[in-house]
């Protein structure tokens, strides 16, 4: 396990959750080889949409860039060996206004 290894970048997570995306990720690089960015990612998404609910999104590589759109205290990106991780809850689109 590496957690206490990871560098928070920013967020507006609680820290509980943090705590939980960090352990998370470590526990993905304990399974998964750190080439495999596609298998960490889905392992984080599958455990977050478990523990808090659908909608997760996750992004994990080493040069990535993004725009999104989050649910408020939902959004972390962190550095954790050689990878960045980018969780987040998508955020409900208003709806739309007919013309």
């Amino acid at each position: 396990m590496l957690e206490g290894k990871a560098l928070i970048e920013d967020t507006d997570m609680p820290v509980k959750m943090q705590i939980q995306a960090m352990a998370c990720a470590s526990q993905a690089l304990d399974v998964y080889d750190v080439l495999d960015c596609k298998s960490i990612a889905a392992h984080i998404k599958k455990e977050f949409d478990k523990k808090y609910g659908g909608g997760w999104q996750c992004v994990v590589g080493s040069n990535f860039g993004c725009f999104f759109t989050h649910t408020k205290g939902t959004f972390i990106y962190f550095t954790l060996e050689t990878l960045n991780f980018l969780i987040f809850k998508g955020a409900s689109s208003p709806p739309s206004s007919p013309r």
